[in-house]
């Protein structure tokens, strides 16, 4: 165990209220967009649905003194404005002190557990709407899969409402991701043609009895000018796992041009990039905005 880490657990077994002292004390950003415009928030909450993998290794991200130090070296890189992720990730950087004046968003639903023969029924087990707003946060995340064979897809978009309006209510950011899903062999399969992610952002738009602070966070797929025209919602562009880099930082580039876009959300490929290089990837990313 590192020294990094032990002082973690120290905090947390000798004095538990140090994290909502960091949280008071934590100098908040200016603007969600940072000083250049555009969003560029590290995403870091998949472990909380048992999502771990990176690559061909399964366990990359289950090393928490490594991932919090992937993330620490991330948010310091000059461009990048924020990070999302689950109350034990959050807590844990603001115990290491390293997110004033950056957005941060908590991450809401990660029940709907990868591989598990619940996962449309995605439950907010992570933050709500007034523990974001408490701690001084910026927003929330929520996952919000549709499908449409699935009759657990009624409860997940009435809850998706619900946590978007709480958010709104407080003039939070809610950060909308949809995906119209399938079930395929006993595993959820996202649909990432074009009219199916028209499709997703149409319903997704329409929740909550306002949407003055909903934004959405969305895959980089083929046609997104028509793609990105079903909405006037702000937009930021999600990551995901990449296998080809280039491919991914064409995509980006193209799509960032598009006038709803603000920035991106981008976990694994540049907390572990394929390079080794955590630094230089985010680096890159960041050069796109």
């Amino acid at each position: 165990m590192s020294e990094r880490v032990r002082r973690i657990v120290t905090a947390r077994v000798q004095d538990p209220g140090a994290i909502t002292e960091a949280a008071a004390k934590r100098v908040r950003a200016k603007s969600v967009l940072g000083d250049h415009g555009r969003a560029m928030i590290i995403a870091a909450d998949h472990p909380a649905r048992g999502v771990n993998a990176v690559g061909g290794d399964p366990a990359a991200m289950a090393d928490r003194g490594e991932l919090l130090d992937r993330l620490c070296l991330a948010l310091e890189r000059p461009g990048v404005t924020g990070v999302l992720g689950t109350a034990d990730i959050l807590e844990d950087l603001l115990l290491r002190g390293v997110l004033d004046g950056k957005s941060v968003f908590g991450s809401m639903n990660r029940g709907g557990l990868a591989g598990s023969a619940f996962e449309i029924d995605d439950r907010f087990t992570g933050y709500d709407a007034e523990t974001i707003a408490s701690l001084g946060f910026d927003g929330g995340k929520m996952l919000t899969r549709i499908a449409l064979e699935d009759p657990a897809t009624a409860a997940a978009l009435e809850n998706s409402a619900h946590a978007i309006d709480g958010l709104n209510d407080r003039a939070l950011i809610a950060m909308v991701e949809p995906f119209l899903s399938r079930w395929d062999n006993g595993r959820v399969r996202n649909d990432l043609t074009p009219d199916a992610v028209i499709k997703s952002i149409t319903i997704a738009s329409g929740l909550g009895r306002r949407t003055a602070y909903t934004w959405l966070k969305l895959p980089v797929v083929d046609d997104m000018p028509r793609v990105l025209a079903s909405s006037t919602l702000p937009v930021l562009l999600l990551g995901g796992e990449v296998a080809d880099a280039e491919a991914a930082f064409t995509a980006w580039r193209e799509a960032l041009a598009q006038p709803t876009v603000q920035g991106l959300v981008v976990g694994r490929s540049l907390l572990y990039p394929a390079s080794g290089d955590v630094a230089g990837a985010v680096d890159r990313a960041v050069s796109l905005l």
